[in-house]
C-alpha cells in the first residue's frame, strides 16, 4: 500500500466515507488528529494505551506517539511520565497550504473555497516548541512534523461586519501529506539554520532568510540559543547578535 492510499483510507476511516461538505466536522476539531492515528497507526489496537496514568494517542509496544495540534503546555505532564518508560514521538501538524470555507450558521450555506495567502512551514512549530524547549534534549523524545495541505471550515460568528475577524473554527480536514520533517535529535536542529546566513546575524536577519515573521524568528533563535547549536555574540544597537556555535 502506498502512502496515498494509507493516507485516504485513514482519512474515510475518520471521517467516513463521504467527504461531502455537508458531511464534515462529525469529529469536530478532532478530526486532524483521527486522521494522522489512523495514518500512523492503522491497528486500532494500538490506539488510546493507559500508560502511567495518562493515556497515550498510539503505543506501538516499543514506541509512544502523541498527536498534538496545540497547546504544548499540556504535553509536559504526560512527557514526564512518558519518557523514562519508552522512546516518545510527537506528532505535529502543520498547514502548508489552506484553502478557507465559510460556512452561514443560520442557513448552513458555504462559501467558494478561497486560498489563504498564508503557507506554514516547519519554522511554524516553534510557536509549541517553545514551551517545551526544556524537553528537546531528551533521549528518547522525538518530533516529527507534518506539513499537511488542508481545508479550514470556519462559522461567520466573529465580531466584526463580515463576522470573520474573531470567528470560530468550525473543523479542518486534511487533503494529503505534503513532507514531514524528523527531529530525532540536537543536531537535526541544525537543518533549520540556513548556511548562507551571514554572521554574525539578528532576529530580522533570520527571520527574512527563512521568510517568517520576526516574532516567529525570534522564537525559533531562542530555541537554538537553549539547544547551544547558536550563541549571542554582542549587539547592534538593541539587536542582539547571534552566531552558530561550531561542533
Amino acid at each position: 500500500m502506498t502512502d496515498e492510499e494509507r493516507f485516504e483510507r485513514a482519512l474515510k476511516k475518520a471521517a467516513g466515507e463521504s467527504r461531502e461538505r455537508r458531511g464534515i466536522g462529525t469529529l469536530g476539531e478532532k478530526t486532524v488528529h483521527a486522521v494522522l492515528k489512523n495514518y500512523y497507526a492503522p491497528d486500532e489496537r494500538m490506539h488510546e494505551i493507559p500508560i502511567k496514568g495518562s493515556v497515550a494517542d498510539i503505543f506501538t509496544g516499543d514506541e509512544i506517539m502523541e498527536i498534538q495540534t496545540a497547546n504544548f503546555n499540556k504535553l509536559r505532564e504526560k512527557l514526564d511520565k512518558f519518557l523514562p518508560v519508552c522512546p516518545v514521538t510527537i506528532i505535529y501538524p502543520i498547514p502548508r497550504e489552506k484553502w478557507l470555507i465559510w460556512i452561514d450558521e443560520e442557513s448552513g450555506e458555504m462559501s467558494a473555497r478561497r486560498k489563504s495567502p498564508l503557507k506554514g512551514s516547519v519554522y511554524t512549530a516553534f510557536k509549541e516548541l517553545i514551551r517545551i524547549r526544556s524537553y528537546l534534549t531528551e533521549e528518547n523524545l522525538r518530533l516529527k512534523l507534518v506539513l499537511l495541505d488542508m481545508e479550514e471550515y470556519k462559522l461567520l460568528n466573529g465580531w466584526s461586519r463580515d463576522k470573520k475577524k474573531g470567528a470560530s473554527r468550525f473543523d479542518r480536514i486534511p487533503l494529503g501529506i505534503v513532507e514531514e520533517v524528523e527531529l530525532n535529535c540536537v543536531q537535526d536542529y541544525q537543518q533549520l539554520i540556513p548556511y548562507e546566513l551571514e554572521e554574525p546575524f539578528t532576529v530580522k536577519d533570520f527571520s527574512r532568510q527563512v521568510h517568517i515573521r520576526t516574532e516567529l524568528g525570534g522564537m525559533v533563535l531562542r530555541v537554538l540559543r537553549d539547544l547551544r547549536l547558536v550563541e549571542w555574540v554582542g549587539k547592534k544597537g538593541r539587536e542582539y547578535l547571534y552566531r552558530v556555535v561550531e561542533e
